[in-house]
C-alpha cells in the first residue's frame, strides 16, 4: 500500500547535507513497523516525507499509487488530512477544546454530518476507553489519556496509514506499553497500517516489523517471529551493533 522507491533528502545550498540516500521500502496493507536508529540518521525526516510535511530532493512517494507530491498544496492538504493520521510525542491537542472536540476534529474540518461524526465517536472511544473522559478539557486529563485521545483523533477518519512519531516518548512505563498495546490492537482488530518512529526498544517490541536507519540509509530489517519477549532481544542485539557498542557487552 506504500511504496518507496530511491527516496532522498539534501539540504542546504553552499553546504548541502544529505539526510536520506536512496531509501527504498515497501509496506504491506495492514503492517505495523517500526523505524529505529541512532539521532540524526533520518528517522524523522522519513517520516516528515511520508507525512507530506516536507518534499524530498528525488524519488518517489506512492499511497496506493496515488503520489502527493504531484498534486497541488490544496490538493496536499485534503490528501493529508484524509489519507493520513498522525501521532505525536506532544500529543498535539488543542487546550481550549474537549477530549471530544479534539478527536472529531479531523472530521469536522472535512464538513461532516453531526449524526456520522456521533456515531464515529462512540465506537472509537469505547473500543480505546476513553469515553468518560469525552467531555473533560485537556488539561484535566494524564499523559496516557491525553495520547490516547491522540490515537482517538487520529483514527477516526480512518486513514490509509497511521504515522505515529515517537508516541511514548513524554509517556511513564505503564502508560507507554498501555498505548503500545493500544496501537497493536489497532494493527490486529481494525488492520490499521502503523508506520512508528521510536527509539524505545519496548515499545519497537510491539511492531511486527523494525527496519534500522544510518546516516540516511535503511541498514537492515528484523520482523518478530518468536514473540515480543525474543524480539526485544533481538531489537537490543542489532542496536547495540548499528550504535557501534556490541564489543562492550
Amino acid at each position: 500500500m506504500l511504496q518507496v522507491k530511491n527516496l532522498s533528502k539534501t539540504y542546504g545550498d553552499e553546504i548541502k547535507y544529505k539526510a536520506l540516500k536512496a531509501l527504498n521500502l515497501t509496506v504491506e496493507d495492514g503492517e505495523f513497523i517500526g523505524i529505529m536508529g541512532p539521532s540524526g540518521s533520518g528517522k524523522s525526516t522519513f517520516l516528515n516525507l511520508l507525512a507530506t510535511i516536507d518534499q524530498p530532493t528525488s524519488g518517489t512517494i506512492e499511497l496506493n499509487g496515488k503520489n502527493p507530491n504531484e498534486l497541488n498544496q490544496e490538493a496536499i492538504a485534503k490528501f493529508r488530512r484524509r489519507e493520513l493520521g498522525f501521532v505525536f510525542q506532544n500529543f498535539n491537542l488543542m487546550p481550549t477544546l474537549t477530549v471530544e472536540e479534539n478527536i472529531v476534529l479531523p472530521l469536522t474540518l472535512d464538513g461532516e454530518k453531526i449524526s456520522v461524526m456521533k456515531k464515529k465517536l462512540s465506537r472509537l472511544s469505547e473500543q480505546l476507553g476513553i469515553a468518560p473522559l469525552l467531555k473533560k478539557r485537556i488539561a484535566e486529563i494524564s499523559g496516557g489519556q491525553a495520547q490516547r485521545a491522540a490515537v482517538a483523533r487520529a483514527m477516526i477518519h480512518q486513514p490509509q496509514l497511521l504515522l505515529a512519531d515517537e508516541p511514548t516518548g513524554n509517556l511513564d512505563t505503564k502508560s507507554s506499553k498501555d498505548v503500545m498495546k493500544l496501537l497493536q490492537q489497532l494493527n490486529k482488530r481494525e488492520k490499521a497500517t502503523i508506520l512508528m518512529v521510536t527509539h524505545d526498544p519496548l515499545a519497537a517490541s510491539y511492531c511486527q516489523r523494525i527496519v534500522f536507519i544510518k546516516d540516511g540509509q535503511l541498514i537492515g530489517e528484523i520482523r518478530q517471529m518468536n514473540g515480543q519477549k525474543q524480539f526485544y532481544n533481538e531489537i537490543m542485539v542489532n542496536l547495540a551493533k548499528i550504535e557501534g557498542v556490541e564489543n562492550e557487552f
